[in-house]
């Protein structure tokens, strides 16, 4: 077969998985929905190796290939068709999409089997994964606009999924709304693309923009600005990030769903998909650079105080995309699309592994009440402790060669990308930091109540509660189900974070520099066309990056071990001290309450005065005049229509007299 067949097979399954799940789910036993959804996407994974296989064969420089099944849309002069494009950049995010969401499946049989929403979970899910491959083979702009739509609807409804909890239809709410805004702005600069160039299929757009624009011109820099509007909203990057925290409202499968192999990374593939246009716009690509430095900045910060332990990972995945996002804004594409790749190894365990620390404390998540888990969980510690390595970029990690290869870039291109350099070491020593505490608070210590039964066979089991505002629940549909289930004792679970655990440990042996170099290489048809395609990292900046690296995993992990092991209560001296910049970061920089007084209050009060003024006095005062006019014309036509046949006759003889006057008037 060839790898567009290979690639519509990809397409096939999840979409397929997610229709028989719906349709049959009645029909359905036990787990059986959770391994049907299981082995879709594993044939996606595995029609996606054929697709690289197929690729491998042809020359480097043909390995780009389209296909289209008809005519999406034709009207106007506007021609687009349903197509996909098939290159080295599609085919390696659908091996990262479909194999980590692989492994989320077979984790989320066992994590989700007693929840009385099992069968729609994994339709969600199936159709999660279509969507977000149906965004990265995407061959022109309607169809990735249409893929950017499905995935905002999926990750609505899987955030929603207990849709009984008033946080998590909230949280699902703020994600699909600030993911609209992001839909707008990509919408609008494919409006404006199709209007200059004439085309929207990628390979046309590409071409003719190098005749159409001139190097930053002010209509190309606008049109990269508005990608950005919807690879910002779509990747949590300031000032549209402040939906991810919340998703953490969703089962913690589907945050490690949505943090590691789908969604968040759209925002870097797009930027990568279309960085010719954001080479012809450099002031673009600057903004995007600096906007994704700050990013990375700002999370790691707000990680440091957080005390939910989803939202620790949450910051973080924020702050890692971050690294992605200046990766491929400064032509770093093969870095920037590397870090993804060994992000969703580590991204995903951590998740899985603190799925499983939950389940033990019965649903709770504050790492203040959890402390002494290391011998009560030797398999979800070792997982922990591996994605806490390679989250640190600890040295022979993945995350330790791939970080390192964006700063690399960065400090070659010299200049004012040295900031970038400097603020992605001190997010790495900060990253470092919270990733050990985490460590040191919830697996250190004394055992907890939780821990200690535990380790005498008992998982401990409470009344269901909502972890964010303490309330009591039920078990019924819409809330989370009454069983708990850890990696300790279901081998599904087991399995999955084992193989991301290696992945995570041997993923960065794929470029380590100055020794191999097998994603640049794969993905340079891709970015073959680029400006700094010939741009090289020399040695010494190389070496100078993975030293410092190194250095900067090293000093963060030590100040945790340090404040959290040798001096515990040194933190709560620091709160005291520093109040002020304690509160600042528990606010979370107040990005918040900025968004509540400038959109949320106008909006409400606007809302407010439009339903009890213009409301009753405009639109009821219509609707109230016009039963009034019907009444009183009904009333005049009831009389007239009386029965009685005389009435008729003289109402005939005024018509007719009155008629004939009429004329006798014109005429004269």
């Amino acid at each position: 077969m060839s790898a567009t067949t290979y690639a519509w097979l990809v397409l096939a399954f999840p979409l397929a998985g997610s229709i028989l799940i719906a349709l049959g789910w009645r029909s359905l036993p036990g787990r059986s929905a959770g391994w049907i959804g299981s082995a879709a996407i594993g044939i996606a994974f595995l029609n996606s190796i054929g697709a690289l296989v197929q690729l491998q064969d042809e020359p480097a420089r043909s390995r780009v290939f389209t296909s289209s099944l008809w005519d999406y849309a034709s009207t106007a002069g506007v021609n687009v068709k349903l197509g996909i494009l098939v290159d080295p950049l599609a085919v390696f995010m659908c091996l990262v999409v479909s194999g980590v969401s692989f492994l989320i499946h077979v984790y989320s049989v066992a994590y989700m089997a007693s929840d009385r929403g099992y069968r729609r979970y994994f339709s969600y899910l199936n159709f999660f994964v279509f969507s977000m491959l149906l965004l990265v083979l995407a061959g022109n702009f309607v169809i990735l606009i249409v893929g950017w739509a499905f995935v905002g609807f999926a990750s609505y409804a899987l955030i929603s999924f207990w849709y009984r909890r008033r946080t998590a239809t909230y949280a699902g709410l703020k994600a699909f709304v600030i993911n609209v805004i992001g839909d707008v702005g990509l919408v609008l600069a494919a409006i404006l693309l199709q209007r200059d160039t004439g085309a929207l299929d990628f390979p046309g757009v590409f071409a003719r923009a190098q005749q159409v624009y001139a190097q930053n011109e002010w209509v190309i820099v606008a049109i990269c600005l508005l990608i950005l509007v919807g690879a910002f909203a779509k990747s949590a990057q300031i000032p549209l990030h402040t939906w991810l925290p919340d998703a953490m409202e969703g089962p913690t499968p589907v945050s490690a769903l949505i943090h590691a192999a789908t969604m968040v990374t759209a925002g870097v593939y797009l930027i990568a998909r279309t960085h010719p246009l954001f080479e012809l716009a450099p002031t673009a690509a600057d903004i995007s650079a600096a906007i994704g430095a700050l990013t990375l900045l700002f999370a790691a910060s707000v990680a440091l105080v957080v005390t939910d332990l989803k939202r620790i990972i949450a910051y973080s995945t924020i702050s890692q995309i971050g690294y992605m996002i200046v990766g491929v804004s400064i032509a770093a594409y093969s870095a920037g699309m590397f870090h993804l790749m060994t992000h969703a190894f580590f991204k995903a365990l951590m998740f899985m592994a603190a799925g499983s620390v939950i389940a033990a404390m019965a649903g709770e998540q504050n790492i203040d009440r959890i402390s002494g888990m290391r011998r009560a969980m030797p398999v979800t510690f070792a997982a922990f402790m591996i994605a806490a390595l390679a989250l640190s970029a600890f040295p022979g990690f993945s995350g330790y060669f791939s970080k390192d290869d964006i700063l690399a870039f960065a400090a070659e291109r010299g200049g004012g990308y040295w900031i970038l350099y400097a603020v992605g070491t001190l997010a790495a020593l900060m990253t470092a930091f919270y990733a050990f505490r985490i460590i040191f608070r919830c697996f250190g210590g004394a055992p907890n109540e939780q821990a200690r039964e535990l380790e005498h066979g008992h998982l401990a089991h409470a009344e269901p509660f909502n972890p964010i505002t303490g309330e009591r629940e039920d078990t019924d549909v819409g809330y989370p189900g009454p069983e708990h289930h850890i990696a300790e004792r279901e081998p599904s679970m087991a399995a999955a974070m084992s193989v991301l655990a290696v992945l995570a440990v041997v993923g960065g042996v794929l470029q380590i520099p100055g020794v191999t170099d097998v994603i640049e290489r794969f993905l340079d048809p891709s970015f073959s066309d680029s400006r700094f395609a010939e741009l090289d990292v020399g040695s010494g900046i190389s070496l100078l990056a993975l030293v410092v690296g190194a250095l900067a995993s090293l000093a963060g992990i030590a100040s945790a071990y340090f404040v959290y092991v040798r001096r515990p209560g040194t933190t709560a001296a620091l709160i005291v001290r520093l109040r002020a910049v304690h509160a600042f970061l528990v606010h979370k920089w107040y990005f918040d309450e900025l968004y509540d007084v400038l959109f949320v209050r106008p909006a409400r009060a606007l809302g407010e005065n439009a339903m009890n003024v213009f409301e009753r006095f405009v639109i009821q005062g219509m609707v109230g005049g016009a039963e009034v006019a019907v009444r009183v014309g009904s009333s005049i036509v009831r009389v007239a229509q009386s029965g009685i046949l005389r009435y008729y006759a003289l109402l005939l003889l005024a018509g007719a007299g009155g008629l004939g006057l009429y004329f006798l008037v014109v005429s004269h």
